[in-house]
């Protein structure tokens, strides 16, 4: 389901990119006033709603116990998935590209925004974390066998204060056909510590500063919806012009 999730949001998310790219052949500056581009507008903002009711789900805990107890908040995550890009996709249809309202042009931009730091949020984010996870595994593992080659030097009674020396000689031996001795093993499994936990290292430090990501997506959202918010009321103000 995961895996379903990801190619029907990730295809989503690409018509969404290209698809705003189309004013630059097609105008339709009547369609957003007619019925029809009425209809997408408003069932596009109703979509883009719905993530606003999953983040306040989430943070206000007794109302998320409450509805998790019929809802699986997995469900509501999956809801605020689709609506957050099916939102913006309905509301690019609604504009008909036509791009000449500064509010309009300003929401078009925050929405499309706000769609690529969650879509990167979403799934960059939980690569990286996979990523970690998988290479402290490694790790774990590697020290479990370097720590059986010390020992196993440290019965044979051989010394590790130089062990690069056995590293050559080691080498030589293993160039010239005979048997490495297992200072070799102790130097190699001890390199690969050493370039697992470097990669350890460099996804932590991106993971910790794309954690940041969902305060910007978050400040992004409010401006989002601030102006659709205004967007809104100068359509109602000014007239519904499909209501003539």
């Amino acid at each position: 389901m995961k895996e379903r999730e990801r190619l029907v949001v990730t295809g989503i998310f690409v018509v969404l990119l290209v698809g705003w790219l189309g004013f630059l052949v097609h105008r339709a500056p009547r369609f957003a006033g007619s019925l029809a581009g009425a209809i997408f507008g408003i069932a596009a903002a109703i979509l883009m709603v719905v993530p606003l009711a999953y983040s306040i789900v989430k943070r206000i805990r007794p109302l998320r116990d409450r509805l998790t107890q019929h809802v699986h908040l997995r469900t509501l995550l999956a809801w605020h998935i689709y609506a957050g890009i099916l939102g913006p996709l309905l509301a690019l249809v609604h504009t008909g590209h036509r791009f000449d309202s500064p509010i309009g042009v300003a929401l078009t931009a925050a929405m499309l925004i706000v769609v690529v730091s969650g879509f990167t949020g979403r799934y960059l984010l939980g690569y990286v974390g996979r990523e970690l996870n998988e290479k402290k595994a490694m790790r774990a593992s590697l020290e479990v066998e370097l720590a059986r080659a010390r020992d196993e030097l440290a019965r044979e009674g051989v010394s590790l204060a130089h062990p690069w020396r056995w590293a050559l000689v080691g080498s030589l031996l293993a160039a010239g056909g005979g048997t490495a001795p297992a200072s070799l093993r102790v130097v190699r499994l001890a390199e690969a510590v050493a370039d697992v936990e470097y990669a350890i290292r460099s996804h932590a430090l991106f993971k910790a500063w794309f954690a940041r990501w969902l305060r910007l997506h978050i400040v992004l959202s409010v401006v989002l919806y601030a102006l659709l918010a205004l967007h809104i009321g100068t359509e109602i103000y000014y007239g519904l012009r499909w209501l003539r």
